[in-house]
């Protein structure tokens, strides 16, 4: 043990596994903010806390079964030349589940159609669950490509775990903030379910063969974060000249 607590390298895994892990939680946390949102404001905070527990125990469920997670990167079957895994089947049928609730998301937000089915209003504890089993659902999508991950990069169970617990204590603390920025700026909203579709689309194309470079991805997003950026200000600006006038 203490040459495990001794070891630089060791060290240097944690640090870059609990990195990605964060970055690969980004989608994750942005979704559950949005599912929260759906909710009353007395209800968001809590919501975001039980969703975050539900995807570390998710992730550190799946750590429990590593010879399952890594027999599911194996082909299975092969379609126009190109394997594919179970792995692969089990992300393209969640990013499809993604892409349809996101596109609903946008849906409703366009319409400003806040209906909710008979049995789920806001505010009851009907409407408190159902929203923590969407969490739940979502949790597994995005868990499953995050521990193969942590799987593929470091061969100690205890630094995986580690890693993976240290991703979702940031993304406990960053949870509020991000829910309350995207609650008061409805654009922003916007903006991050349409990430969810492009993340959707990428992955789904991966799945089937055609892999499109990370590198794009982040680079269309952080384009888009800055020009919204710049929008944000800019209302900002005419709303205190207005009040000035």
């Amino acid at each position: 043990m203490l040459d495990l607590v001794s070891d630089p390298h060791l060290w240097i895994s944690l640090l870059t596994l609990a990195t990605l892990e964060i970055v690969l939680g980004i989608d994750n946390l942005i979704f559950l903010a949005i599912l929260a949102d759906r909710l009353p404001a007395a209800q968001r905070a809590a919501a975001r806390r039980v969703g975050l527990m539900l995807a570390l125990g998710t992730r550190l469920a799946l750590l429990a079964t590593l010879s399952w997670i890594i027999g599911l990167t194996h082909p299975v079957f092969s379609v126009f030349d190109h394997a594919v895994s179970w792995r692969d089947v089990i992300l393209m049928g969640g990013e499809l589940f993604l892409l349809a609730k996101a596109t609903h998301e946008i849906h409703n937000t366009l319409e400003g159609d806040e209906s909710q089915e008979p049995g789920a209003k806001p505010g009851t504890a009907a409407g408190f669950l159902r929203v923590i089993v969407m969490m739940a659902l979502f949790d597994i999508i995005f868990s499953l490509d995050s521990v193969i991950t942590a799987v593929g990069m470091v061969n100690q169970l205890p630094v995986m775990a580690a890693a993976i617990v240290i991703a979702v204590l940031v993304m406990l603390v960053a949870s509020g903030p991000l829910g309350v920025f995207i609650e008061r700026h409805p654009t922003v909203k916007m903006l991050a379910l349409s990430f969810l579709l492009l993340v959707g689309m990428a992955l789904i194309g991966d799945g089937l063969g055609f892999h499109i470079p990370k590198g794009y991805l982040y680079f269309a997003m952080g384009f888009s974060v800055v020009v919204e950026a710049l929008n944000l200000v800019a209302r900002r600006n005419r709303r205190r000249t207005a009040e000035k006038r």
